[in-house]
């Protein structure tokens, strides 16, 4: 997929127009397939696959909130299929350690008796990791993520080494058992671009599952994309163009959550922290995905609006009094998108 656009005197060509057009409509086709190839596995979930796959689209990683059952585990293996990336699972428990995740160096001697370091790789050089339950770790070893999340490359013995691209993790969080667990540290949570909340299904999903996934014969995931369509992809994503409109709802959206910048009442009282740029960052890049994912040539407020709770809600906190008084970060963020609603 060749989604280069020259530049001509007069500023970008037609030709060149007309070949981005094709390229996002060609990548818009494959995309759904793969939601929908997704969707054959992981019923009445349609939101979170669709969630799900515009952070991946937009190069980001992705925090699935959920109870215990609700195939959290399932919808990461699926993804990996469907998209053709090598995944891999690493169980967070309060016993890991930083080694291993990103990996050690151990010594060994060849055969003329010299003796060397060799580096061998964590789980973590995959292309779609999945950390469950990632809060059950120490912060210590929660904290090795850090780098390979913002920068794309681990650090052992003064030495870096790369991962391989793409790289995501998609980490698992159960909101029930607290017990024994270790809160994500706010720098951690602000490197998942969304934050995904999975709910029980509905009555009719409820019996697809029960009637699919209990008899003789199971579905299977099947690939439609490779690593090399999503690189192409999420090179794409950030060549769809973004109208004034949208910037500045994006600005108002994000700069309305922080005490020190909001015009409102209900932030300045209840909100401890708001929202940082790379919330804004996130947003674009987002609705950005979201639109081509959708078939569409260029995002909208109503993108905006929609990606609001899942871009927002894990980088804003209440302060005790709001809580205490049962306000929730999600309720503000409603009101915060009324007001862009609104004009």
């Amino acid at each position: 997929m060749n989604a280069t656009i020259t530049q001509s005197s007069g500023g970008v060509s037609r030709s060149a127009e007309d070949t981005a057009v094709r390229d996002m409509e060609r990548v818009a086709g494959l995309v759904q397939k793969a939601k929908d190839a997704v969707e054959q596995i992981i019923y009445g979930q349609g939101l979170v696959v669709e969630e799900s796959l515009i952070t991946l689209l937009a190069g980001g990683h992705v925090l699935l909130i959920g109870v215990p059952g609700l195939a959290k585990t399932k919808l990461v293996q699926t993804l990996g299929k469907v998209l053709g990336l090598d995944d891999k699972r690493v169980q967070f428990t309060p016993d890991l350690m930083p080694a291993d995740i990103i990996g050690s160096e151990v010594l060994e001697e060849d055969a003329e008796g010299r003796r060397f370091f060799r580096f061998i790789q964590g789980p973590v050089f995959c292309q779609l990791l999945m950390a469950d339950e990632i809060n059950r770790a120490s912060p210590r070893t929660q904290s090795a993520l850090l780098q390979s999340m913002q920068e794309y490359h681990v650090s052992v013995a003064g030495q870096q080494h790369a991962l391989p691209q793409p790289f995501h993790v998609l980490a698992t969080q159960n909101p029930v058992e607290q017990e024994g667990t270790y809160p994500l540290p706010e720098a951690q949570l602000d490197r998942f671009l969304m934050q995904v909340d999975i709910h029980y299904p509905d009555f009719e999903a409820e019996r697809q599952i029960i009637l699919r996934t209990t008899g003789a014969d199971q579905p299977v995931a099947r690939q439609v994309l490779s690593s090399d369509d999503l690189l192409a992809a999420q090179k794409l994503v950030r060549q769809v163009p973004v109208g004034e409109s949208v910037v500045t709802a994006i600005l108002k959206l994000v700069r309305s959550g922080r005490p020190e910048t909001t015009d409102i009442q209900e932030v300045k009282d209840r909100v401890a922290w708001g929202p940082g740029p790379r919330a804004s960052q996130a947003l674009m890049q987002a609705t950005r995905a979201r639109a081509l994912l959708q078939g569409r040539l260029a995002p909208s407020v109503d993108d905006v609006i929609a990606l609001a709770k899942p871009v927002l809600q894990h980088r804003m906190a209440l302060n005790f009094s709001a809580r205490a008084d049962g306000h929730t970060v999600v309720d503000l963020i409603n009101l915060l998108c009324k007001r862009i609603d609104a004009g």
